[in-house]
């Protein structure tokens, strides 16, 4: 049975995050799990030296590392995550994710809705 709200993402099977998104040289890879006016769930893998840089978001975002470490920049300060460890960039909080070494993420951003 497919799900009905999740996408590229098999239902009803025990599955590895990791190895549903591939490192690839000198890229950032994405996976969307989820996107729609509530929430966006996405995969990433980071080579070493790629980033996103500094941008806002209209919803709050909640990365998570999966593996690796990660430098996450959230209001001009920096933060060093490492494998299991989680924070928050609040909407409109300006923010940006740098890969010093290879790593892989999980990003939920839980948008406003309307009242």
């Amino acid at each position: 049975m497919n799900s009905k709200y999740l996408k590229n993402i098999e239902s009803e099977q025990v599955l590895s995050l990791l190895k549903l998104v591939d490192y690839q040289q000198g890229q950032v890879v994405s996976r969307t799990l989820v996107q729609n006016e509530a929430v966006s769930i996405t995969l990433f893998s980071f080579d070493k030296g790629e980033e996103i840089s500094t941008h806002t978001s209209d919803g709050d975002a909640m990365l998570t590392v999966l593996e690796g470490d990660a430098k996450i920049t959230v209001g001009g300060k920096d933060h060093a995550l490492a494998q299991g460890q989680t924070i928050v960039m609040p909407a409109q909080v300006p923010h940006a994710v740098a890969a010093e070494n290879p790593f892989k993420m999980i990003l939920i951003v839980v948008f406003p809705q309307a009242d």
